[in-house]
């Protein structure tokens, strides 16, 4: 897969296909988007949202959810904020999340089917990681929006000014419902 992207990649900067996407690293919409990683939502979520390259600060990860106060999504809010000057965060979960029913016991299993050693798992866990709800999903994408949502506005480094919001959006039709 990798010949074939640079290959891409070579005719793409040949051709000058970059020029349509140069914009500025400051969102032009102020926003930043916290969202899953889903491979449907790539085109579809940008276009449901009526976003262009260089609108809005995108940020991707399995089920949309923050899983730590001051892991690497918060540090991106925050660079957003104070040096990026976004103004408003939506925070959008989706339909058919895959995220959804995650099981930290069957990825364990998983993990050590592909080699990783007990002894691993075991080390990272008396470190205080809580595979639990580390790994586990969510059962309610409502729910788990909202968690994400007051996870923001409470946290200690987010000014109260910035302006939050949950939505859902329908990862077929690309409907979106505030939550």
């Amino acid at each position: 897969m990798i010949d074939e992207i640079l290959q891409y990649n070579k005719a793409f900067v040949e051709d000058k296909g970059y020029e349509k996407y140069i914009t500025s690293k400051y969102p032009n919409k102020k926003v930043a988007i916290i969202t899953c990683m889903d491979t449907r939502l790539t085109e579809l979520l940008p276009c449901a949202l009526g976003i262009k390259n260089g609108d809005a600060q995108i940020i991707k990860n399995a089920g949309g959810i923050i899983s730590h106060p001051f892991g690497s999504v918060i540090r991106s809010l925050l660079i957003g904020i104070y040096e990026l000057d976004i103004q408003e965060i939506l925070v959008i979960g989706h339909t058919d999340c895959g995220a959804m029913y995650t099981d930290s016991e069957k990825m364990i299993e998983k993990m050590k089917y592909h080699g990783i050693k007990q002894k691993s798992i075991d080390m990272i866990k008396y470190y205080g990681i809580d595979f639990d709800s580390w790994l586990s999903g969510f059962k309610d994408l409502s729910v788990s929006i909202n968690r994400t949502v007051d996870l923001i506005r409470k946290h200690p480094l987010i000014p109260e000014e910035i302006k939050v919001y949950g939505l859902t959006i329908d990862s077929v039709t690309g409907e979106l419902k505030r939550v």
